[in-house]
């Protein structure tokens, strides 16, 4: 039998509390303690399951395996640095820190402590997104929308960490090519920071995405289509399904090609689950992570490209 790895999850907000869910349900692991500076609401989720209830992330030293940070993204570079530091491998939500220079500290700090550093990009564990990497070949083009109403959660940075990131990790997964150009621009609209983006990518082997992004959206959507030499993707992040759309030869008497339609619809699945098993799994195995800090540095340093770019614009607004 492998020895019962113990676990803690700091910030216990809503994501927070569900990653201690998850722990606390996973088969070798013991949750040991939740970490949050309202010392009310860390008490009621460790009595969900019996872990002790800390105010103070530093208690943490000498007493757990592993971490799950899912604190405020101000606070990711303080409190990940300090867990790899003392030891600990860590999970950090994403975004990775709230500026690349952070990042790369943090990415330095894993190496040098030989600790496990996972990304908590969560799509990259989504079963569309899973199931669409058999049928996704050399996309000429991507589109992507990621729009939501207004919530405070998230609004301490920019709607690029805030969001974008996500879809920027996964057009990052799918391809080696590298960006050689990035046009952006962005708006603040109800904080001081960017709430409405819109990003256009161009890589090295021709491809273009073009990324649509808003926290202060009338509704919810979030979808990203691929467009390639012998189909068009389009994926449903919430619903779990892909349409895909192939054509076929012209059929005789006829000059133009038949379009076919499919309809793929994914079981739910449980994407929070998996991505903490997975970095179960990295922590136990020593095995480099599924989403690994490199991973994270690559979309960071994208964000950067993207905010760089937006600042230029608005200098010659």
């Amino acid at each position: 039998m492998a020895a019962e790895l113990r676990a803690a999850v700091v910030g216990v907000g809503k994501l927070g509390a569900l990653h201690a869910q998850k722990y606390a349900a996973l088969d070798g692991v013991r949750l040991s303690a939740v970490v949050d500076v309202d010392a009310h609401r860390a008490r009621e989720i460790a009595k969900q399951s019996g872990a002790a209830a800390l105010a103070d992330y530093r208690a943490l030293a000498g007493t757990v395996d592993l971490v799950s940070v899912a604190t405020p993204s101000l606070t990711h570079h303080e409190i990940a640095s300090w867990m790899l530091r003392a030891g600990i491998d860590v999970l950090l939500e994403k975004p990775m820190a709230a500026s690349l220079e952070q990042a790369r500290e943090l990415a330095a700090a894993a190496a040098a402590n030989r600790r496990i550093l996972q990304i908590g990009h969560l799509e990259r564990f989504n079963p569309a997104i899973l199931h669409l990497r058999s049928i996704l070949h050399a996309p000429r083009f991507i589109e992507c929308h990621r729009l939501a109403p207004f919530t405070e959660r998230g609004s301490d940075v920019d709607v690029i960490l805030d969001l974008m990131t996500h879809d920027l990790d996964v057009i990052l997964s799918c391809t080696d090519a590298e960006v050689v150009a990035a046009e952006a621009i962005g708006v603040a609209v109800l904080t001081d920071r960017i709430d409405v983006a819109n990003a256009r990518l161009r890589f090295s082997d021709g491809m273009i995405a073009n990324l649509n992004t808003s926290r202060v959206a009338p509704r919810r959507e979030r979808k990203i289509r691929f467009f390639q030499h012998d189909a068009y993707l389009s994926v449903d992040y919430e619903a779990r399904r892909i349409q895909v759309y192939r054509k076929s030869p012209p059929p005789a008497g006829s000059v133009y090609p038949v379009i076919s339609a499919e309809q793929i619809d994914l079981d739910k699945g449980d994407p929070l689950a998996d991505e903490i098993a997975a970095f179960v799994q990295s922590v136990r195995t020593r095995t480099a992570p599924a989403v690994s800090a490199i991973d994270g540095l690559r979309v960071m340093e994208l964000t950067e490209r993207i905010k760089s770019s937006i600042a230029s614009a608005d200098s010659l607004a």
